[in-house]
């Protein structure tokens, strides 16, 4: 992949929508991983640089919700520690395997999620009782949702907030916060297998990445100074175009 200033450039912009709609709702993949098919990776090596990009926004937006949105890195310990063997265990499988049963799984999933949000008006506008115990929902999401971050990702950043938002209680602002925790330590983890499978190019990762800090800051920073009222129709709307898409592609 030749990477002129041209190219760069395309590369940076990419990445700054990518980092600011991820900081948001999630789905910023939906931007960058195209992008840099596009530009000629093969699909393992696409996978594994978009992790690495990735993980500039998700360091960003992580730093900026735990600096000034109320969450707590003590609170999220057993998703992390669940996530870190959910997303190793998924990169190092799907760079054995195909991924094609998921292509067909993951779009209904995300369809009930859109179907249910539309409905739900009042969802994650506040805290409210918790339903699990955060250990056992960490087994399980963490578990679960890290090993799909690092198998497949796309609607990673859908399904841990309304998770959050059912099971835990959170409001949509303190769950957007913890999803980002969440989705920094998948990304890590999943960019240390990719890059020991050799699927990382560095260059476009870079010029990604950068674009990830300027648009996930900003991100960051718009949820929490406007709260729940300005998440949800941006959400509702990365949903949608996550599931179009994924459902566009399998029937290509």
């Amino acid at each position: 992949m030749s990477v002129t200033p041209l190219v760069a450039s395309l590369l940076f912009l990419a990445g700054f929508f990518g980092g600011l709609v991820d900081s948001i709702a999630g789905g910023g993949g939906l931007i960058t991983l195209p992008a840099l098919l596009a530009f000629g990776l093969p699909p393992h090596q696409a996978l594994g640089t978009n992790k690495f990009q990735s993980t500039f926004g998700s360091i960003t937006s992580s730093y900026n919700y735990v600096k000034h949105g109320g969450i707590s890195l003590r609170a999220a310990i057993w998703g992390i520690v669940f996530t870190i063997i959910g997303a190793a265990t998924g990169a190092q499988v799907v760079q054995m395997v195909n991924a094609d049963i998921l292509h067909w799984i993951i779009p209904f999933l995300l369809l009930a999620i859109l179907v249910y949000t539309i409905f739900s008006p009042d969802l994650g506008k506040h805290d409210s009782r918790p339903r699990w115990t955060q250990p056992v929902f960490y087994l399980v999401f963490g578990l679960g949702i890290g090993f799909y971050d690092g198998f497949f990702g796309p609607g990673t950043g859908s399904f841990w907030p309304v998770a959050m938002v059912l099971l835990l209680g959170l409001n949509l602002v303190k769950a957007t916060g913890y999803t980002k925790v969440m989705n920094v330590t998948s990304n890590i983890v999943s960019l240390i297998v990719f890059l020991i499978g050799g699927n990382i190019v560095f260059l476009p990762g870079l010029c990604m990445g950068l674009g990830e800090i300027f648009g996930a800051k900003i991100g960051a920073t718009l949820v929490i100074k406007k709260g729940v009222k300005f998440i949800r129709p941006v959400f509702i709307a990365v949903v949608l175009a996550t599931t179009l898409k994924l459902f566009y592609d399998n029937l290509k």
